[in-house]
């Protein structure tokens, strides 16, 4: 089986786009267990305390577009990859 790269790109795209909403919707809800998760994923680098009130739209759009468009590129790639090995 092989990828389509552009179909790749997208799925991991719209996963990305899924996940970063998904984020920002908890870090509202629960900022501290999502500080204390963060914190966790950073292997000890010392964070300050986030305002999660301070993140404005233009951020967050910012922030959604930016990673979309990198997780497009990671599928597009990971799919070119994935097909010349299996070839």
């Amino acid at each position: 089986m092989k990828f389509n790269p552009i179909t790749t790109g997208n799925a991991f795209a719209v996963t990305t786009g899924i996940f970063f909403v998904g984020c920002r919707v908890l870090v509202g809800l629960l900022p501290d267990l999502m500080f204390t998760i963060a914190q966790s994923w950073f292997h000890g680098i010392a964070l300050t305390r986030f305002d999660s009130s301070s993140l404005s739209s233009s951020a967050f759009v910012t922030g959604l577009i930016s990673s979309a468009v990198f997780a497009w590129v990671t599928g597009y790639i990971f799919a070119k990859i994935y097909n010349l090995m299996k070839s």
